[in-house]
Protein backbone atom coordinates (compact mmCIF):
# COMPACT_ATOMS: atom_id res chain seq x y z
CA UNK A 1 0.00 0.00 0.00
CA UNK A 2 1.55 2.88 -0.96
CA UNK A 3 0.97 6.94 0.60
CA UNK A 4 1.09 9.03 -2.60
CA UNK A 5 1.25 12.93 -2.38
CA UNK A 6 -2.65 13.72 -3.55
CA UNK A 7 -3.87 11.09 -1.33
CA UNK A 8 -2.43 13.19 1.50
CA UNK A 9 -3.02 16.29 0.34
CA UNK A 10 -6.63 14.93 0.08
CA UNK A 11 -6.79 13.99 3.71
CA UNK A 12 -5.85 17.28 4.56
CA UNK A 13 -7.37 19.34 2.63
CA UNK A 14 -10.34 17.56 3.87
CA UNK A 15 -9.02 18.17 7.47
CA UNK A 16 -8.72 21.83 7.15
CA UNK A 17 -12.24 22.65 5.42
CA UNK A 18 -13.83 21.28 8.32
CA UNK A 19 -11.90 23.11 10.58
CA UNK A 20 -12.72 26.28 8.48
CA UNK A 21 -16.19 25.24 8.36
CA UNK A 22 -16.27 25.05 12.41
CA UNK A 23 -14.24 28.10 13.08
CA UNK A 24 -16.89 30.07 10.79
CA UNK A 25 -19.73 28.37 12.94
CA UNK A 26 -21.47 27.30 9.24
CA UNK A 27 -24.18 24.67 10.10
CA UNK A 28 -23.17 21.26 8.37
CA UNK A 29 -18.95 21.37 7.72
CA UNK A 30 -19.44 18.19 6.34
CA UNK A 31 -20.46 19.76 2.88
CA UNK A 32 -17.01 21.83 3.01
CA UNK A 33 -15.27 18.51 3.31
CA UNK A 34 -17.28 17.10 0.29
CA UNK A 35 -16.39 19.70 -2.01
CA UNK A 36 -12.82 20.62 -0.87
CA UNK A 37 -12.14 16.12 -2.21
CA UNK A 38 -13.72 17.45 -5.61
CA UNK A 39 -11.35 19.83 -5.44
CA UNK A 40 -7.73 18.49 -5.12
CA UNK A 41 -5.71 18.86 -8.69
CA UNK A 42 -2.51 17.60 -9.68
CA UNK A 43 -1.33 20.73 -10.58
CA UNK A 44 -1.59 24.29 -8.97
CA UNK A 45 -2.67 25.70 -12.71
CA UNK A 46 -5.47 22.44 -12.96
CA UNK A 47 -6.39 24.16 -8.93
CA UNK A 48 -6.83 27.84 -10.72
CA UNK A 49 -9.01 26.36 -13.07
CA UNK A 50 -11.06 24.49 -10.59
CA UNK A 51 -11.74 27.23 -8.09
CA UNK A 52 -13.10 29.02 -11.20
CA UNK A 53 -14.96 26.74 -12.76
CA UNK A 54 -16.35 25.16 -9.57
CA UNK A 55 -17.15 28.70 -8.28
CA UNK A 56 -19.76 28.81 -11.43
CA UNK A 57 -20.71 25.56 -10.84
CA UNK A 58 -21.93 26.70 -7.11
CA UNK A 59 -23.26 29.64 -8.92
CA UNK A 60 -25.26 27.74 -11.48
CA UNK A 61 -26.96 24.99 -8.40
CA UNK A 62 -27.42 27.28 -6.08
CA UNK A 63 -29.57 29.35 -8.53
CA UNK A 64 -31.43 26.93 -10.00
CA UNK A 65 -31.96 25.34 -6.03
CA UNK A 66 -33.89 28.31 -4.91
CA UNK A 67 -35.39 29.21 -7.82
CA UNK A 68 -37.42 25.71 -8.33
CA UNK A 69 -37.92 25.58 -4.34
CA UNK A 70 -39.52 28.77 -4.35
CA UNK A 71 -41.65 28.24 -7.22
CA UNK A 72 -42.41 24.26 -7.16
CA UNK A 73 -41.35 22.90 -3.43
CA UNK A 74 -38.61 20.75 -2.41
CA UNK A 75 -40.36 17.62 -2.67
CA UNK A 76 -37.97 14.58 -4.49
CA UNK A 77 -39.60 14.54 -7.74
CA UNK A 78 -38.37 18.22 -7.75
CA UNK A 79 -35.18 17.26 -6.54
CA UNK A 80 -34.37 15.68 -9.09
CA UNK A 81 -36.23 17.48 -11.84
CA UNK A 82 -33.50 19.98 -10.69
CA UNK A 83 -30.49 18.26 -11.05
CA UNK A 84 -31.31 16.93 -14.52
CA UNK A 85 -31.30 20.76 -15.32
CA UNK A 86 -27.92 21.29 -13.80
CA UNK A 87 -26.04 18.62 -15.30
CA UNK A 88 -27.62 19.53 -18.98
CA UNK A 89 -27.08 23.05 -18.75
CA UNK A 90 -23.31 22.18 -17.51
CA UNK A 91 -22.88 19.53 -20.41
CA UNK A 92 -23.96 22.54 -22.60
CA UNK A 93 -21.44 24.94 -21.29
CA UNK A 94 -18.62 21.93 -21.12
CA UNK A 95 -18.27 22.13 -17.17
CA UNK A 96 -18.46 18.13 -16.90
CA UNK A 97 -15.94 18.37 -14.38
CA UNK A 98 -18.16 20.48 -12.08
CA UNK A 99 -21.21 18.58 -12.32
CA UNK A 100 -20.29 16.47 -8.86
CA UNK A 101 -20.01 19.84 -6.98
CA UNK A 102 -22.92 21.53 -8.49
CA UNK A 103 -25.10 18.43 -7.69
CA UNK A 104 -23.95 18.63 -4.46
CA UNK A 105 -24.97 22.30 -3.81
CA UNK A 106 -28.71 21.56 -5.36
CA UNK A 107 -28.93 19.04 -2.60
CA UNK A 108 -27.36 20.76 0.15
CA UNK A 109 -30.02 23.57 -0.83
CA UNK A 110 -33.24 21.67 -1.80
CA UNK A 111 -33.12 19.66 1.61
CA UNK A 112 -33.38 22.36 3.91
CA UNK A 113 -37.40 22.45 5.27
CA UNK A 114 -37.54 25.19 7.67
CA UNK A 115 -37.48 29.05 7.68
CA UNK A 116 -35.45 31.56 6.65
CA UNK A 117 -34.88 29.85 3.14
CA UNK A 118 -32.73 31.95 1.64
CA UNK A 119 -30.08 32.56 4.61
CA UNK A 120 -29.77 29.39 4.83
CA UNK A 121 -28.95 28.62 1.02
CA UNK A 122 -26.10 31.33 1.08
CA UNK A 123 -24.91 29.75 4.19
CA UNK A 124 -24.57 26.38 2.83
CA UNK A 125 -23.06 27.86 -0.73
CA UNK A 126 -20.71 29.80 1.11
CA UNK A 127 -20.44 26.54 3.11
CA UNK A 128 -19.28 24.14 -0.33
CA UNK A 129 -17.13 27.16 -1.35
CA UNK A 130 -15.35 26.52 1.91
CA UNK A 131 -14.02 23.24 0.96
CA UNK A 132 -13.00 24.24 -2.48
CA UNK A 133 -10.60 26.75 -0.87
CA UNK A 134 -9.25 25.07 1.21
CA UNK A 135 -8.21 22.28 -1.66
CA UNK A 136 -6.98 25.27 -3.51
CA UNK A 137 -4.54 26.47 -0.49
CA UNK A 138 -3.63 22.77 0.57
CA UNK A 139 -2.32 22.35 -3.61
CA UNK A 140 -0.93 25.91 -3.02
CA UNK A 141 1.13 25.37 -0.02
CA UNK A 142 1.53 21.92 0.62
CA UNK A 143 4.05 19.16 -1.05
CA UNK A 144 3.57 21.04 -4.67
CA UNK A 145 3.96 18.74 -7.69
CA UNK A 146 7.34 18.56 -9.35
CA UNK A 147 6.67 17.16 -12.97
CA UNK A 148 9.98 18.65 -13.94
CA UNK A 149 11.73 16.23 -11.77
CA UNK A 150 8.95 13.22 -12.20
CA UNK A 151 9.07 13.52 -15.88
CA UNK A 152 12.49 13.04 -16.42
CA UNK A 153 13.24 10.09 -14.06
CA UNK A 154 10.09 8.60 -16.02
CA UNK A 155 11.64 9.17 -19.15
CA UNK A 156 14.93 7.78 -18.15
CA UNK A 157 13.50 4.51 -16.60
CA UNK A 158 11.53 3.20 -19.74
CA UNK A 159 14.09 4.68 -22.09
CA UNK A 160 17.12 2.44 -20.05
CA UNK A 161 14.72 -0.63 -20.40
CA UNK A 162 13.83 -0.23 -23.74
CA UNK A 163 17.37 0.12 -24.63
CA UNK A 164 18.58 -2.54 -22.51
CA UNK A 165 15.97 -5.30 -24.21
CA UNK A 166 17.53 -3.80 -27.69
CA UNK A 167 21.16 -4.57 -26.57
CA UNK A 168 19.35 -8.18 -25.54
CA UNK A 169 17.58 -9.02 -28.68
CA UNK A 170 20.04 -7.87 -31.41
CA UNK A 171 22.04 -10.88 -29.74
CA UNK A 172 19.54 -13.08 -29.93
CA UNK A 173 18.90 -12.90 -26.07
CA UNK A 174 15.67 -12.70 -25.44
CA UNK A 175 12.70 -14.11 -24.36
CA UNK A 176 10.42 -13.77 -27.27
CA UNK A 177 7.10 -14.09 -24.61
CA UNK A 178 8.70 -11.85 -21.91
CA UNK A 179 9.32 -9.10 -24.50
CA UNK A 180 6.23 -8.98 -25.98
CA UNK A 181 4.64 -8.72 -22.33
CA UNK A 182 6.95 -6.11 -21.44
CA UNK A 183 6.01 -3.89 -24.75
CA UNK A 184 3.24 -3.97 -24.09
CA UNK A 185 3.61 -2.56 -20.72
CA UNK A 186 6.06 -0.09 -22.33
CA UNK A 187 3.22 1.29 -24.23
CA UNK A 188 1.11 2.56 -21.03
CA UNK A 189 3.88 3.37 -19.42
CA UNK A 190 4.44 5.63 -22.53
CA UNK A 191 0.87 7.23 -22.33
CA UNK A 192 1.57 7.98 -18.68
CA UNK A 193 4.42 9.93 -19.45
CA UNK A 194 2.52 11.58 -22.14
CA UNK A 195 0.39 12.98 -19.73
CA UNK A 196 2.88 13.67 -17.16
CA UNK A 197 4.21 16.28 -20.04
CA UNK A 198 0.95 17.88 -20.10
CA UNK A 199 0.66 17.95 -16.50
CA UNK A 200 4.17 20.00 -16.60
CA UNK A 201 3.24 22.23 -19.76
CA UNK A 202 0.11 23.31 -17.64
CA UNK A 203 2.64 24.85 -15.13
CA UNK A 204 2.84 28.18 -15.29
CA UNK A 205 5.74 31.02 -14.85
CA UNK A 206 5.94 34.75 -13.89
CA UNK A 207 8.93 36.00 -15.27
CA UNK A 208 10.01 36.42 -18.76
CA UNK A 209 13.03 34.76 -18.08
CA UNK A 210 11.11 31.54 -16.66
CA UNK A 211 9.07 31.21 -19.37
CA UNK A 212 11.60 31.68 -21.95
CA UNK A 213 14.00 28.98 -20.27
CA UNK A 214 10.22 26.87 -19.53
CA UNK A 215 9.47 27.04 -23.33
CA UNK A 216 12.81 25.52 -23.71
CA UNK A 217 12.65 23.05 -21.59
CA UNK A 218 9.18 21.97 -23.09
CA UNK A 219 11.04 21.67 -26.24
CA UNK A 220 13.56 19.09 -24.80
CA UNK A 221 10.90 16.68 -22.50
CA UNK A 222 8.82 16.46 -26.06
CA UNK A 223 11.95 15.64 -27.98
CA UNK A 224 12.52 13.07 -25.36
CA UNK A 225 9.58 11.59 -25.72
CA UNK A 226 9.69 11.68 -29.29
CA UNK A 227 13.30 9.44 -29.01
CA UNK A 228 12.28 7.29 -26.82
CA UNK A 229 8.83 6.60 -28.79
CA UNK A 230 11.21 5.78 -31.72
CA UNK A 231 13.45 3.41 -29.51
CA UNK A 232 10.10 1.83 -28.67
CA UNK A 233 8.93 1.59 -32.50
CA UNK A 234 12.64 0.32 -33.44
CA UNK A 235 12.09 -2.62 -30.56
CA UNK A 236 8.73 -3.71 -31.48
CA UNK A 237 9.97 -3.98 -35.59
CA UNK A 238 13.17 -6.27 -33.85
CA UNK A 239 10.72 -8.10 -31.80
CA UNK A 240 8.61 -8.97 -34.73
CA UNK A 241 10.83 -9.89 -37.00
CA UNK A 242 13.24 -11.74 -34.63
CA UNK A 243 12.99 -14.48 -37.31
CA UNK A 244 13.79 -12.73 -40.46
CA UNK A 245 16.77 -10.52 -39.32
CA UNK A 246 18.26 -14.09 -38.09
CA UNK A 247 18.18 -15.22 -41.34
CA UNK A 248 19.45 -11.92 -42.86
CA UNK A 249 23.30 -12.57 -44.65
CA UNK A 250 25.89 -12.18 -42.01
CA UNK A 251 26.70 -8.44 -43.39
CA UNK A 252 23.69 -7.08 -42.89
CA UNK A 253 22.99 -8.22 -40.06
CA UNK A 254 25.82 -7.33 -38.09
CA UNK A 255 25.37 -3.92 -39.42
CA UNK A 256 22.26 -3.69 -37.74
CA UNK A 257 23.68 -4.67 -34.52
CA UNK A 258 26.68 -2.51 -34.94
CA UNK A 259 24.66 0.67 -35.37
CA UNK A 260 22.02 -0.34 -32.94
CA UNK A 261 24.37 -0.73 -29.99
CA UNK A 262 26.15 2.96 -31.25
CA UNK A 263 22.43 4.87 -31.19
CA UNK A 264 22.22 2.94 -27.63
CA UNK A 265 25.07 4.07 -26.48
CA UNK A 266 24.47 7.49 -28.08
CA UNK A 267 21.18 7.64 -26.88
CA UNK A 268 22.24 6.97 -22.77
CA UNK A 269 25.11 10.08 -23.26
CA UNK A 270 22.44 12.61 -24.33
CA UNK A 271 20.38 12.00 -21.86
CA UNK A 272 23.05 12.06 -19.65
CA UNK A 273 24.60 15.01 -20.87
CA UNK A 274 21.17 16.71 -20.45
CA UNK A 275 21.67 16.94 -16.27
CA UNK A 276 25.33 17.32 -16.87
CA UNK A 277 27.06 14.52 -16.13
CA UNK A 278 28.41 14.16 -19.75
CA UNK A 279 30.97 16.69 -21.59
CA UNK A 280 28.48 19.33 -22.92
CA UNK A 281 30.11 19.72 -26.11
CA UNK A 282 31.69 16.45 -26.28
CA UNK A 283 33.80 15.45 -29.40
CA UNK A 284 31.94 14.47 -32.25
CA UNK A 285 33.48 10.83 -33.29
CA UNK A 286 30.25 8.91 -31.76
CA UNK A 287 27.55 10.82 -33.79
CA UNK A 288 30.17 10.10 -36.71
CA UNK A 289 30.00 6.19 -36.12
CA UNK A 290 26.39 6.60 -35.94
CA UNK A 291 26.29 8.15 -39.21
CA UNK A 292 28.64 6.22 -40.98
CA UNK A 293 27.19 2.97 -39.67
CA UNK A 294 24.02 4.09 -40.55
CA UNK A 295 25.06 4.85 -44.61
CA UNK A 296 26.86 1.28 -44.60
CA UNK A 297 23.24 -0.26 -43.36
CA UNK A 298 21.48 1.36 -45.74
CA UNK A 299 23.94 0.67 -48.92
CA UNK A 300 24.48 -2.78 -47.87
CA UNK A 301 20.89 -3.68 -47.22
CA UNK A 302 19.88 -2.06 -50.80
CA UNK A 303 23.05 -4.16 -52.37
CA UNK A 304 20.97 -6.87 -51.50
CA UNK A 305 17.72 -6.24 -52.96
CA UNK A 306 18.19 -8.47 -55.88
CA UNK A 307 15.76 -11.83 -54.70
CA UNK A 308 15.86 -15.04 -56.67
CA UNK A 309 12.33 -15.93 -55.72
CA UNK A 310 8.76 -14.67 -54.46
CA UNK A 311 9.40 -15.20 -50.77
CA UNK A 312 12.39 -14.01 -50.69
CA UNK A 313 11.07 -10.61 -52.14
CA UNK A 314 8.82 -10.75 -49.31
CA UNK A 315 11.02 -11.45 -46.40
CA UNK A 316 13.24 -8.27 -47.75
CA UNK A 317 10.28 -5.99 -48.07
CA UNK A 318 8.84 -7.23 -44.51
CA UNK A 319 12.70 -5.80 -43.13
CA UNK A 320 12.04 -2.07 -44.95
CA UNK A 321 10.06 -0.98 -42.08
CA UNK A 322 13.08 -2.19 -39.31
CA UNK A 323 15.23 -0.22 -41.54
CA UNK A 324 13.69 2.88 -41.61
CA UNK A 325 12.73 2.23 -37.61
CA UNK A 326 16.37 2.37 -37.03
CA UNK A 327 17.12 5.55 -40.03
CA UNK A 328 14.61 7.48 -38.23
CA UNK A 329 15.64 6.78 -34.48
CA UNK A 330 19.26 7.92 -35.27
CA UNK A 331 17.54 10.99 -36.69
CA UNK A 332 15.89 11.67 -33.46
CA UNK A 333 18.74 11.08 -30.83
CA UNK A 334 20.96 13.36 -33.30
CA UNK A 335 18.19 16.20 -33.18
CA UNK A 336 17.88 15.80 -29.32
CA UNK A 337 21.70 16.21 -29.04
CA UNK A 338 21.27 19.14 -31.09
CA UNK A 339 18.36 20.37 -28.93
CA UNK A 340 20.22 19.75 -25.62
CA UNK A 341 23.61 21.48 -27.00
CA UNK A 342 21.46 24.68 -28.13
CA UNK A 343 19.67 24.46 -23.96
CA UNK A 344 22.97 24.85 -22.50
CA UNK A 345 24.52 27.53 -25.01
CA UNK A 346 21.71 29.72 -24.00
CA UNK A 347 20.71 28.93 -20.74
CA UNK A 348 22.31 28.33 -17.64
CA UNK A 349 20.81 24.36 -16.70
CA UNK A 350 22.24 25.03 -12.83
CA UNK A 351 20.06 27.25 -12.13
CA UNK A 352 17.44 26.22 -14.43
CA UNK A 353 16.94 22.62 -14.56
CA UNK A 354 15.19 21.55 -11.40
CA UNK A 355 15.45 17.82 -11.28
CA UNK A 356 16.50 16.95 -7.84
CA UNK A 357 19.01 14.36 -7.81
CA UNK A 358 16.81 11.30 -6.55
CA UNK A 359 14.60 8.84 -8.32
CA UNK A 360 11.23 9.27 -7.90
CA UNK A 361 8.52 6.11 -7.82
CA UNK A 362 6.41 4.99 -10.50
Amino acid sequence: MKLGARILKTGIAITLALYAAMLLELPSPVFAGISAVFAIQPSLYRSYLTVLEQLQANVIGAVFSIAFVLLFGNNPFIIGLTAVLVIMLAKQLRMENTIAVALVTVIAIMEYHGPNFLNFSLLRFVTIMVGVLAAFVVNLVFMPPKYETKLYYKITNNTEEILKWIRMNIRQASDFVTLKTDIDRMKEKMIKMNHFYLLYKEERRYTKKARYAQSRKLVLFRQMLTTTTRALDTLKHLHRLENEVLHMPSQVRNLIQTELDCLVNYHEQVMLKFIGKTKTHQPLDMLEAVCTRRNELLHSFMACQHPENEDEYKTWLHLFPLISSIIEYGEQVEHLDRLIGSFYTYHNPESELNIEEQREDE
